[in-house]
């Protein structure tokens, strides 16, 4: 049976394709009033991309909790920055809500970041490095991911920036954007496809 994607890509194939980025309007929520009406909007979706950034950590032993969480649907981008707002319940409602589809890359370990800042029970989390194999597909990373499955890159340059900062540069807030979106455009790529197994 032919399979519809390759199995792996290098670094060097994957850096000479097109980049993709995302092209919709991007909310930072950095105020707590800001939480409830975002919550709102997202919670009209089916599916939403998530992703979390955690300000790196250059210093052995030393390490920092989530500062932030993307979500985002395919025509806009919500910024939650954790280091300034709580984790609260209405962002807890969606993470737990089974008939919103979350797709995310390690989803586990994003899961477990935010647990360190409040306890919640997730629900209705789709796993690209999990699902992917259905397919053939043997990379794991969301760069590899979305130059398998869209033929595009996707920019790594600003993982290893301050999430941190006073305020979040234009670059960090494109990149953490595309980051999260990415997730359902390389989803709606597998699903268009039929799986292997």
């Amino acid at each position: 049976m032919q399979h519809p994607f390759q199995a792996k890509i290098d670094n060097q194939a994957t850096a000479e394709l097109p980049a993709i980025e995302f092209r919709g309007p991007i909310c930072v929520v950095d105020r707590e009033e800001q939480i409830e009406s975002a919550c709102r909007d997202l919670a009209t979706q089916a599916v939403i991309g998530f992703d979390t950034e955690t300000r790196p950590s250059f210093r052995a032993g030393v390490s920092f909790k989530v500062s932030l969480l993307q979500l985002a649907t395919r025509e806009r981008c919500y910024l939650f920055r954790l280091n300034r707002i709580p984790l609260a319940k209405p962002i807890l409602k969606l993470l737990e809500n089974p008939a919103i589809c979350k797709i995310g890359a390690d989803v586990a370990g994003d899961l477990r970041a935010l647990r360190q800042l409040r306890h919640f029970r997730d629900g209705g989390f789709v796993d690209l490095q999990q699902i992917a194999p259905r397919w053939g597909i043997e990379e794991k990373s969301l760069r590899k991911l979305a130059a398998l499955t869209l033929g595009k890159r996707v920019s790594k340059a600003q993982r290893l920036s301050n999430w941190e900062g006073a305020t979040l540069t234009n670059k960090q807030q494109l990149y953490a954007a595309t980051d999260a979106w990415a997730c359902i455009c390389i989803y709606e790529a597998l699903m268009a496809q039929k799986p292997i197994e």
